[in-house]
């Protein structure tokens, strides 16, 4: 596997030998250029000099008497070798008595020849070094009548050049083994941290979820670890409500089942009376009733958690869910000595929806407010239009407290109260919901009131 760390190392270090090498590249030819201009400007400050002085002094005789009589003014300004040409380039005299036939192919003699100042920078016959020459016309009433070079060895600027990139390259060195010793402490810091939240998730992986990585930075890496610490404390609610909803749902099977079984062998004694005979199949008949619905809500909830529920969405008239509901529970309402009223003026409207899980959603809240009030206490279910339906259910139970408020729609969720259960019906409900592209939000003031209020905006399938 590719280290994380390597990589960035070698980056690092690529980054710095990048950096290091440009600026060398950039030194050596700025300081090249500043020592080669300088002998440049110094040699064209001397010619100019000996071209000046000819042209004052000498002009009114011709180049070859001036070479014979007057040759030392030509260089005794100057320690550079000095060679005097015809205007056709030619070598007439050299101070180093140097005959070189080629010297009107130079680009700085072309010049020359044309009128202009020139410059060269090359190899000669006569030396291993290289060397500068400058070329400055010799004029005449305006007309070039001989040429004047200066040639001088770069040896020794070439010397000192060298000294100076040397230099330049062990200082590169040592800023290049500082750059690898600062990288490698850099990666530390940055893979240090990264290990340990690796080692910490696996860990969390294989089941250690106690464990933390109680990270202080305010860096990514840091805030990810504080990330996966809380995902670990989620997990652990999360796996206590399970456990809770596990156990809550052995309660509540078991209760059944154990009166179920119970009934079963009274009913098996051939002595047993008619009445109780009656009385028990009637509680068997209940008792089975409460575990199909427990096991359908079950079942309603895998659905839901799987994705596998999909909406039977019709257009459907909302008085026929209003009065199945009053229907369905007023006979409940009566027997528990609860006032139970509905309340609407939509009448005929028609509204898309899956009218048999909308059921599913209002007996389900109707049924929690039935169980969280007293004897004669109110329940109250108000349908009406805003912009879409709107559907509220309130009741003056118990109401709910403000620590289980922010979770009851969570699943698995068991509130405080004794008459909670499983934690998964108000989590069924609210899924129902959004799948119809609604919200479902609850109201409650402990010991006072709870409201739930449903809204469901009135479009197609395809408008969703």
């Amino acid at each position: 596997m590719k280290s994380i760390k390597n990589t960035l190392v070698k980056n690092f270090i690529f980054l710095i030998l990048f950096i290091v090498v440009t600026m060398n590249v950039l030194l050596g030819t700025f300081v090249k250029k500043y020592y080669y201009d300088n002998t440049e400007t110094l040699l064209r400050n001397q010619i100019q000099i000996s071209a000046n002085f000819y042209n004052k002094y000498l002009s009114t005789s011709s180049l070859m008497e001036n070479i014979y009589d007057n040759v030392d003014s030509f260089w005794n300004k100057s320690n550079a070798e000095v060679q005097i040409l015809d205007n056709s380039g030619n070598l007439l005299m050299d101070s180093i008595g140097i005959n070189d036939t080629e010297l009107n192919q130079k680009s700085d003699i072309k010049k020359a020849i044309n009128g202009q100042s020139g410059s060269y920078v090359g190899k000669v016959k006569y030396s291993n070094n290289k060397v500068m020459a400058v070329s400055e016309p010799l004029t005449n009433n305006g007309k070039v009548i001989g040429i004047i070079r200066y040639v001088i060895s770069l040896e020794e600027i070439n010397r000192e050049l060298k000294v100076i990139f040397l230099f330049c390259a062990a200082i590169s060195i040592v800023i290049l083994l500082i750059g690898i010793f600062v990288s490698l402490v850099l990666s530390n810091r940055i893979i240090n941290p990264i290990k340990r939240l690796t080692f910490i998730a696996e860990k969390m992986a294989n089941g250690n979820l106690e464990v933390r990585n109680n990270s202080t930075g305010q860096d990514e890496i840091a805030k990810l670890s504080n990330t996966l610490d809380y995902m670990a404390e989620e997990l652990i609610k999360r796996e206590k409500l399970k456990d809770e909803f596990i156990s809550s749902v052995s309660h509540e099977l078991r209760t059944p089942l154990t009166s179920i079984k119970g009934w079963v062998i009274t009913l098996k004694d051939e002595d047993t009376e008619k009445e109780t005979l009656k009385l028990g199949f009637n509680i068997l008949e209940k008792e089975t009733d409460r575990l199909s619905k427990m096991v359908e809500e079950l079942l309603d909830f895998s659905r839901l958690v799987g994705g596998k529920i999909n909406l039977k969405k019709e257009k459907v008239c909302i008085s026929n869910l209003i009065k199945y509901i009053e229907d369905y529970m007023h006979p409940r309402a009566v027997k528990e000595k609860i006032k139970f009223e509905v309340f609407s003026k939509l009448d005929d409207k028609m509204y898309y929806l899956d009218i048999d899980r909308l059921k599913q959603v209002l007996i389900n809240l109707i049924d929690n407010s039935f169980k969280f009030i007293d004897k004669n206490g109110e329940v109250k279910i108000s349908f009406k239009d805003e912009n879409g339906l709107i559907i509220i259910v309130e009741d003056n139970g118990c109401g709910i407290s403000k620590e289980d408020l922010p979770h009851v729609k969570e699943k698995f969720y068991k509130g405080s109260n004794s008459k909670s259960k499983n934690g998964i019906g108000l989590s069924i409900c609210d899924e129902i919901i959004t799948l119809h592209g609604g919200n479902l939000e609850i109201e409650s003031k402990e010991g006072e009131e709870t409201k739930v209020i449903i809204s469901i905006p009135n479009k197609k399938e395809t408008e969703l």
